[in-house]
Formats: structure tokens, C-alpha cells, sequence
């Protein structure tokens, strides 16, 4: 059974940074917001089931997530009042985690859970546009080739 399990987490962290490796830096965004959504989640769990040690590791895997992964991202002099605005509602969500944390409650962890969900739409949003824009000059590209061979 370990063996099984140490497997699987060797396999998970394997893929992980496989996908990170290959993502673009908005689709690293948005994996950033899904881990810290999956941490947030697992605290959830682990308060209902009073296993606190389990729990604060949750809260400062998210909070690190927050902080490190998508605080320290942010580019205050080119992203504006966009970019401020940000780092305000990650100040707050890292205040929420610790509230969660020193108090035990899930309701500040389900209001950063739905925080970070709104942002991880939107920026997946983003990527799709980004994608669609990416394949539409490779699809004219490509016309343009067939065009100049014609020519030829």
C-alpha cells in the first residue's frame, strides 16, 4: 500500500510539473489559483474532521500560493490600478486564511475559495481569447502560403 501511494504522489508531481513547464505564464496563473483553491478546500476538510496540524498546512499552502505565486507576479508599475487592486484582495485573502486559521471556522476559507474561483475564471477567460488570437494568424499564415505557392 505505501508503495502504491508514494507512487501515485511521485506520478502527480511528475505531471504537475510537466504542465507547468509547458503552460504559458496566464495558464500558470490559473494554476496557481486552482492550488490554492485545492488547498483552501483540503482546510475545509480538515477542520470539519479536527485534524488542525493538517489544516494550518492547508491555510499556509494557500497562503504561500497567494503570496509568493500570485502577490510577487504582480507588476504594480505596468499593470496600474488593475495590478493594486490585486494586491489589495491578496492581502485580504491572506488575512481571511489566518482568521481561518486562528479561529477554526470555514467561512473565511469558502469566501477566498469563491475570491479566487472569480479570478481563475476570468484569467482563464483570458487564455481562451489569448488562444483564439494565436490561431488565427497561423490560420492566415497558412492561406497566405497556399496563396504564394499558387504563384509560384
Amino acid at each position: 500500500m505505501f508503495g502504491n501511494q508514494y507512487s501515485i504522489n511521485q506520478y502527480k508531481s511528475i505531471s504537475l510539473e510537466t504542465s507547468a513547464a509547458a503552460a504559458n505564464p496566464v495558464q500558470l496563473i490559473v494554476m496557481l489559483y486552482e492550488g490554492a483553491i485545492v488547498a483552501c478546500r483540503s482546510a475545509i476538510l480538515h477542520i470539519q474532521n479536527n485534524d488542525y496540524p493538517k489544516k494550518s498546512d492547508m491555510i499556509f499552502k494557500a497562503i504561500r500560493i497567494i503570496q509568493v505565486g500570485l502577490r510577487m507576479s504582480l507588476n504594480k508599475q505596468e499593470g496600474g490600478k488593475i495590478a493594486e487592486n490585486l494586491d489589495a484582495l491578496y492581502i485580504y485573502m491572506t488575512n481571511q486564511l489566518l482568521k481561518a486559521n486562528i479561529e477554526n471556522k470555514t467561512e473565511p476559507l469558502n469566501e477566498v475559495i469563491r475570491l479566487l474561483s472569480d479570478l481563475k475564471g476570468a484569467w482563464e477567460e483570458i487564455s481562451k481569447k489569448e488562444q483564439a488570437a494565436q490561431s488565427v494568424p497561423a490560420q492566415v499564415g497558412n492561406a497566405n502560403n497556399f496563396a504564394y505557392l499558387e504563384k509560384a
